[in-house]
């Protein structure tokens, strides 16, 4: 059962990870605030979020749609900057970058997997899960080969690397797309509701890939609007009105970090 935490502002404010472990956070924000203006409009999109993800945790981000949960998602993703507060991601202000320092430490330190899978039509399996490394300067291409034989590998795709998206189902184009996320081998993975297009079957198929990687010691922070999948993570934050308002921690994963 989870164990509830004071509702408050303060959420995830200190530098400690869930079970009691004190070391430096892969990411932090601190008073981070967005606000999105229009010529008529200024929306707070989220206001003061305090929040620590730890290496190896598992994190999903809960709420109503339209609560901040994709702006909080394209902050840390570095898509977005906050207007007030500080994003550290393993222990670099990101404020202080420029575009091309931000799009060089988002290729190589974060995964993203979307709701829709994203992948290009006209491009193979395997294209698909090479795209990324096509960016990077300087790398081999067995070294290529290696990292997309053995991401596909991790989500059981190497069956169907010669095919096309259009000949996969829906939960088989989202392994690809979790392959095509985890070729870099970042920090963190970034997943913004990524059963929300897929029956109750392939959903749990995919939520069981994630489980399975989490495992293995992959960061995730996911969103979801299923309750059902916010349980499978160690920890449980709930978005509202742009603010954190509710934090769950699943005690068996608590205790599984003070063991260790």
């Amino acid at each position: 059962m989870p164990t509830n935490q004071s509702n408050n502002s303060e959420l995830s404010n200190s530098s400690s990870s869930p079970g009691g472990q004190h070391n430096e956070p892969l990411i932090s924000l601190r008073g981070v605030g967005k606000i999105l203006r229009t010529e008529e409009l200024e929306t707070h999109a989220l206001s003061n979020i305090n929040l620590d993800i730890h290496q190896g945790e598992f994190l999903s981000v809960s709420g109503p749609s339209g609560c901040g949960k994709s702006t909080l998602l394209s902050i840390i993703g570095l898509l977005d900057e906050p207007t007030s507060g500080q994003f550290k991601l393993k222990n670099i202000t990101t404020e202080k970058l420029n575009m091309d320092q931000r799009a060089q430490l988002r290729s190589t330190e974060i995964g993203f997997i979307f709701q829709s899978f994203n992948l290009i039509g006209d491009l193979s399996v395997y294209e698909n899960v090479e795209l990324p490394l096509s960016y990077r300067d300087g790398i081999k291409k067995d070294e290529v080969k290696t990292k997309v034989e053995n991401a596909l590998d991790r989500v059981g795709m190497t069956h169907r690397k010669r095919h096309y998206p259009g000949q996969l189902s829906g939960g088989q184009q989202q392994r690809v797309a979790i392959a095509r996320a985890l070729v870099s081998e970042p920090s963190l993975l970034l997943a913004d509701e990524p059963t929300g297009n897929l029956d109750s079957k392939n959903g749990e198929a995919v939520m069981n890939l994630l489980t399975e990687l989490h495992s293995q010691g992959t960061t995730i922070c996911m969103v979801t609007h299923d309750p059902r999948y916010a349980d499978r993570s160690d920890r449980n934050v709930r978005i509202f009105d742009g603010r954190l308002v509710d934090e769950n921690i699943r005690t068996e994963s608590a205790d599984k970090l003070i063991v260790a």
